[in-house]
């Protein structure tokens, strides 16, 4: 969720953040200064959490329905990863409006990738990753069909 603020709006979206997700958010830091805006450099403007495992794949049913299970095929890239937006959190299901808290949009970012991509990550004996053991725009689209039957416009 970028906010574009620090204050009491970042602190009511980290706390929204983790009632949806239910783990506890990072705050991200602005890069540079922008006066126009207000913003200086270093300056908390959003929240961000990293899903894994069964808990991303719980959240990201409940995204996909905030979005009516529909994303355009512009939205994956050259490896298979996509992202899409959600308007307004009150739009995933089982979610209401408080009006102490308002309405915030966010960002959802789903990174794919294939056992052994490690390789590339690691510390020790780092190598780079051939082109045909990537996963690619197609098969990311064919994953999240079958997975989540999920409409690609």
């Amino acid at each position: 969720m970028s906010i574009g603020e620090s204050g009491e709006l970042l602190q009511k979206a980290s706390t929204l953040l983790e009632e949806l997700v239910g783990q506890k958010p990072v705050n991200r830091l602005s890069k540079s200064t922008n006066r126009d805006f207000g913003i200086r450099k270093g300056e908390p403007i959003a929240v961000m959490v990293t899903l894994r495992g069964d808990n991303a794949e719980a959240f990201l049913k409940r995204a996909l329905e905030g979005v009516e299970n529909k994303i355009s095929s512009g939205n994956f890239d050259t490896y298979g990863n996509f992202a899409f937006g959600i308007r307004e959190h009150i739009d995933l299901p089982g979610v209401k409006y408080d009006p102490k808290v308002g309405i915030f949009g966010m960002d959802v970012c789903v990174t794919t990738e294939r056992v052994g991509y490690r390789i590339s990550r690691r510390k020790v004996h780092k190598k780079k990753i051939k082109p045909k053991f990537r996963i690619t725009t197609e098969e990311g689209i064919e994953f999240i069909k079958n997975k989540f039957g999920v409409d690609i416009a």
